[in-house]
């Protein structure tokens, strides 16, 4: 199966993004997200279906369709518009080009003293056409498309109400019948929902904002070095987007990273906050990663990329967030429901309206069908499509922003129900940076050492780098096999057919009732050393023990470690329960435990931890902790500590219940609004009008996710 990747333009609401999953779905493609907001589009694909014929047919929907490779991928500022056959660039184009005809029929019928020419039907029929063939060149055809997949979406009812009114008019004229000419209603209607439009598309546009400054990052000018004939260093400008790894780059001060490298010379300072959120310099130097995005505060750095496009640190954080925006929450899955019965539902309401009006009452046709129109253009089922992606956008970009990574929009959801929270505790709680305190050898020392580095190198344990560090050396043993066992340690088959094992006590507690050290080393079962290690706790574990005490969520220790050290952490912490000395399948029972309980997170950082992360309602993982366990987490935090766990706690709560509010707005508006309509208390014109602010007001709430307080 192929991974294919698109950016399409031209999806304005949730039914755009209905149509071309149901389309992608019966074509046989799997695993389909469609995310309108953002303008993505990934399905897997095998070799029985054909890309070309994919694209030829969301194109033929009214839809342009982009991949990555061609210079339209993820960031560049598109205008999210279905292109018609009249060539206009955006909404507000337009909406303007529609104003200087609806301005003159308008005011026509407004202002006190009449002016002749323009009260002439046949001169006002002449102004609306311009108007109503721009409509229909954009809601007609998008209407159109619609109904032929099966989803109608909210331009069938202003394609209606417009035509509606322009007909009747049109009628009249040929009748000679002044009393049924309402051409500013059609061309009003037309020209405030493209207002609408351009301004739901703008506040749309403000909720990406924070992941556009993240997609930004990967595009930026860097100086390339190569070398001519004679060996002389030549260096010369390229966009970051065409380096491959390997490529030479000179780094000077104030200049991003324009790619993931490692340093080969020079000193600097790099500022990371793009993915920490925290503009803390980190020092770097030869040998050192380098983060693309980041920016070198001081200092001048040359170094070779090694790592480009979506395989780069920016490049997984971009593909994790648009992923987590292209699912849907439980919470969306009623509002899909209900849009997707929406605009059937207002047209049988809107035909019941003129009918009952008409038939039941003395008002006439006219009256009619005004409000029959009115009900069409006032209904909103974009409301409902976009209570949901709106607020998830600007939770996942505020977010991304402070170095919280979401892989999927489920845990945003999901944290509004978290009550108790899991610690490992080395490598989480603190900071994972040991140093040996003591050791002892019942063999040569230097043996010991050597036989501990050569085992510990092939682990990411904290304690094994600790180890590793300390004791390198060039006379290391070489393995027939090793493998790492989890809960264990490290296990190994020497060339002389020996086994050796480090580990924890589990690996000596037949050898020796001390257990009180952190790594024991046996050959053949025989104990020939053992090591201990100090660890210190995360500076910021104090504050956020304490913001989780007050927020009335409970904090448990759940460690490998010893009873005694896990203790002494727990009450320097305040931590409600330990329990200690746990492998990873105890782990495991003890999260399924806690989660039958209460709903639980997990904060973890090691590869024993993989298990239980995943078991957890929700697994949080540490960015320097190892793949395994980010891999098994749906929640990271980029800043190297626990500092930004009350604000992915926090961020999660809000944003659900800013969906909430959301959803409530759409409903109550359209509950509201449509019977408003009916019983003609508000027009068609000012229908429009209001239609075209529901869903702004939905933005402008979801853009307060990022300035409000969440923790």
């Amino acid at each position: 199966m192929e991974k294919v990747n698109w950016q399409v333009e031209g999806m304005s609401c949730t039914n755009c993004a209905l149509s071309i999953h149901k389309y992608l779905e019966a074509e046989g493609v799997k695993n389909v997200k469609v995310n309108f907001m953002g303008g993505e589009v990934s399905f897997d694909v095998n070799g029985d279906v054909s890309t070309d014929k994919l694209q030829k047919g969301i194109r033929s929907m009214g839809y342009n369709v982009h991949s990555p490779h061609d210079g339209h991928g993820h960031g560049h500022d598109h205008d999210h518009d279905v292109k018609g056959l009249l060539r206009f660039k955006t909404h507000f184009h337009r909406f303007l080009f529609c104003l200087v005809f609806t301005i003159p029929l308008f005011f026509a019928h407004i202002i006190p003293v009449h002016i002749h020419f323009l009260m002439n039907p046949w001169v006002q029929l002449g102004l609306t056409i311009p108007v109503y063939l721009v409509g229909m060149d954009f809601f007609g055809r998008s209407a159109i498309m619609s109904l032929t997949r099966g989803i109608p979406n909210m331009n069938v009812l202003i394609a209606l109400g417009a035509t509606a009114a322009f007909v009747y008019s049109l009628v009249g004229t040929v009748q000679g019948d002044p009393e049924k000419i309402f051409y500013e209603t059609a061309a009003t209607i037309l020209t405030l929902v493209f207002l609408g439009n351009w301004m739901e598309d703008k506040s749309v546009e403000t909720t990406q904002r924070e992941l556009k400054k993240l997609a930004s990052t990967q595009k930026v000018m860097a100086n390339m070095i190569a070398y001519d004939d004679k060996h002389q260093e030549q260096i010369f400008p390229v966009e970051s987007t065409k380096l491959k790894v390997g490529d030479l780059i000179l780094i000077k001060s104030g200049e991003y990273v324009p790619m993931d490298a490692k340093v080969l010379w020079g000193e600097g300072s790099v500022n990371e906050a793009i993915i920490t959120g925290e503009s803390v310099p980190i020092e770097k130097k030869m040998n050192d990663r380098l983060i693309g995005g980041s920016i070198l505060g001081a200092g001048t750095l040359k170094a070779y990329v090694t790592a480009v496009g979506e395989e780069s640190v920016m490049g997984h954080i971009l593909r994790m967030v648009r992923d987590a925006q292209s699912e849907k929450p439980p919470v969306q899955q009623m509002a899909d429901r209900i849009s997707a019965w929406f605009v059937p539902t207002v047209i049988g309401i809107a035909l019941i309206t003129w009918a009952g009006t008409y038939f039941f009452t003395q008002l006439g046709f006219t009256e009619s069908l005004m409000r029959g129109i009115a009900v069409l253009v006032i209904s909103c089922p974009c409301a409902m499509g976009l209570a949901t992606p709106a607020a998830i956008a600007v939770g996942l970009g505020r977010a991304a922003r402070n170095g919280v990574l979401f892989k999927n929009a489920r845990s945003l959801e999901i944290f509004k129900d978290i009550r108790q929270v899991v610690f490992d505790k080395t490598g989480t709680l603190t900071t994972g940076h040991f140093t040996i305190s003591a050791f002892k050898s019942f063999i040569d020392e230097a043996e010991l050492k050597q036989i501990a580095y050569s085992l510990e190198k092939y682990s990411n344990h904290p304690v094994a780098r600790a180890i590793s560090a300390a004791w390198k050396t060039k006379e290391e043993t070489r393995w027939n096999s090793i493998e790492e066992v989890k809960g264990i340690g490290m296990r190994a088959i020497g060339k002389d057919g020996r086994e050796y094992v480090a580990g924890s006590f589990r690996v000596a507690e037949k050898l020796t009732d001390d257990h009180a050290h952190n790594i024991y080393i046996t050959r053949d079962n025989q104990l020939i050393g053992w090591i201990d290690v100090a660890d210190d706790i995360r500076p910021e574990a104090r504050n956020v023990l304490a913001l989780l005490r007050q927020k009335n969520i409970k904090t448990i220790l759940l460690s490998g470690d010893k009873k005694e050290k896990s203790e002494a952490v727990a009450k320097i912490l305040g931590i409600d329960e330990v329990v200690a000395e746990q492998s990873p399948e105890q782990k495991l029972e003890k999260i399924a435990a806690y989660n039958a309980a209460a709903p639980t997170a997990m904060v973890g950082d090691g590869i024993n931890d993989a298990p239980a992360l995943a078991r957890a309602t929700v697994g949080i993982s540490l960015s320097d902790a190892s793949q395994v366990a980010m891999n098994s987490a749906q929640v990271v935090l980029m800043n190297h500590g626990l500092k930004n766990l009350p604000l992915a706690l926090g961020l999660g709560r809000h944003t659900y219940l800013t969906i909430k509010q959301n959803l409530f707005w759409a409903f109550i508006y359209n509950i509201v609004a449509i019977p408003v309509a009916a019983f003609g208390y508000l027009g068609p014109t000012f229908g429009a009008l209001v239609m075209g602010f529901s869903d702004v007001v939905l933005a402008v709430n979801s853009i307060r996710l990022k300035f409000k307080k969440v923790i």
